[in-house]
């Protein structure tokens, strides 16, 4: 669905049938796609440009949409390493059709899910890929609200488990969508995923900012995604006009 709204071409009928079951609900939802996906892109930008970090665990990375964290931290620096991790077959063949890195980098796709860090953790391509010595950014993008305690699927020690193998100075970022904006959409978009059978739990700015627990969180802090430092050439938006709450914070 997402690259769905995103005008992608590497979706299916599906996919597009319960798209627009949600746009139905939210109109705007494509461009908060967009928004989403534009965060992704700044905060890309500023871990290799401005925080020196070369190397990227993107967890749920979905079907590849260009720009990609490869192609975007490697204009930076070409020796970055990018590692994706997503649980779909589906994507796994997409990703080995579509991303390719610079000779002085790495980019590779690990099968893995995260309900399961340590299996993450544990994957050779961590290992050939990631130097867990060293600094490295772990970008959760629009992925924890797929994740429900009351179903058994509590994200929040996932998430610390993944934190706690980083080394110090290592980054998380996470954009999350949110009913504080506008709940009556944001609650029919969850019940019509429910009824499909997709878990789509929103969350409000303190249960995201919980994610963060312990780490230092880089200004402008938790804060909607289009107003995460935006791109001074960019036209003006509403800050509220994109339901997600994005962030990124540091590890001492």
């Amino acid at each position: 669905m997402y690259d769905y709204w995103l005008g992608g071409k590497d979706n299916y009928p599906a996919d597009r049938a319960l798209g627009d079951l949600f746009r139905e609900k939210i109109p705007t939802i494509s461009a908060m796609a967009r928004a989403n996906r534009a965060f992704m892109r700044r905060v890309v930008r500023h871990l290799a440009a401005e925080a020196g970090i070369r190397q990227f665990l993107d967890i749920g990375t979905g079907i590849p949409t260009e720009p990609n964290v490869h192609q975007i931290s490697q204009s930076i620096d070409p020796t970055c390493r990018v590692l994706y991790v997503d649980k779909d077959p589906l994507v796994l063949a997409h990703a080995r059709a579509l991303m390719s890195s610079t000779p002085e980098g790495r980019t590779a796709f690990v099968l893995g899910d995260l309900l399961d860090p340590d299996e993450i953790l544990a994957s050779p391509q961590v290992r050939d890929v990631l130097d867990l010595r060293r600094p490295v950014a772990l970008l959760l993008v629009a992925i924890l609200m797929y994740f429900d305690p009351e179903q058994g699927e509590d994200p929040y020690p996932l998430v610390r488990r993944l934190v706690d193998a980083l080394p110090s100075g290592s980054y998380v970022a996470i954009t999350h969508p949110t009913g504080d904006f506008d709940p009556e959409p944001v609650q029919a978009v969850h019940e019509v995923a429910k009824a499909g059978g997709i878990t789509m739990l929103p969350r409000s700015r303190e249960q995201v900012t919980a994610f963060l627990d312990g780490l230092e969180l880089v200004d402008p802090g938790v804060s909607p995604v289009a107003a995460w430092r935006p791109d001074p050439a960019d036209t003006p938006v509403d800050p509220h006009s994109a339901w997600y709450w994005g962030a990124l914070a540091r590890k001492p």
